[in-house]
């Protein structure tokens, strides 16, 4: 009978720890959606009962922060994982290229949160994202790739603007605009690098295919 038990025991904690990623999911997707961000909407959509969302997340804030916690992690472990398998310039766009999916969800969280949460999750985000950041470009200033003259705070600044994008605008601007974004931060000697494009030759002089002067 114990045995049983135990069993039984490490299925409820099984079905428990996947009920609560579901949950996570899709409050993501809420989140990121032109939707209101709506308790009973995240439940009905990870299929879960109100009451089994309560139990692993007391308030709005606390789902919300979660979300947040979890974007900032994927975020910030992407971009030792780009590191490794391409070339600095390359695993800065593609990052970048993240970047803009994980501004969505903040979007998202940050107009769904009290303003006290909203500041608390913003500090807490700083450290980690900037340092990401300061080793995608410290690879690429040390290769060439990237300007030596750029930082982790200036290039934040730089893509704060997606926060101010409507919804309507997202699809055709976010990316555009970071397109502009790593194109002021290459070098002459990087390749030219496009979202949607695989990376192409060095650009001729006069052509208009703009990398930055070092």
């Amino acid at each position: 009978m114990r045995q049983n038990g135990d069993v039984s025991g490490t299925q409820q904690r099984a079905d428990a720890a996947a009920n609560r990623e579901r949950i996570v999911a899709a409050a993501r997707e809420v989140a990121s959606g032109t939707e209101e961000f709506r308790l009973n909407a995240v439940a009905k959509r990870a299929g879960v009962g109100q009451g089994t969302l309560y139990r692993h997340f007391p308030t709005r804030d606390d789902l919300l922060a979660e979300v947040y916690r979890q974007d900032v992690l994927a975020l910030t472990a992407h971009a030792d994982e780009l590191l490794g398998q391409h070339p600095p310039a390359e695993a800065l766009a593609r990052w970048l290229d993240r970047v803009a999916d994980y501004a969505r969800v903040k979007r998202g969280v940050f107009a769904a949160v009290e303003a006290g949460a909203r500041t608390r999750l913003a500090d807490d985000s700083h450290g980690p994202i900037g340092q990401a950041l300061a080793a995608l470009l410290h690879a690429g200033q040390a290769d060439g790739t990237i300007r030596a003259d750029v930082d982790a705070p200036g290039v934040i600044t730089l893509i704060g603007y997606l926060s101010r994008l409507d919804e309507e605008d997202w699809e055709t601007r976010a990316r555009p605009l970071l397109d502009v974004v790593l194109h002021g931060l290459l070098t002459r000697d990087a390749p030219v690098r496009s979202f949607g494009r695989q990376p192409g030759p060095p650009a001729r002089p006069g052509t208009g295919r703009g990398t930055a002067p070092s």
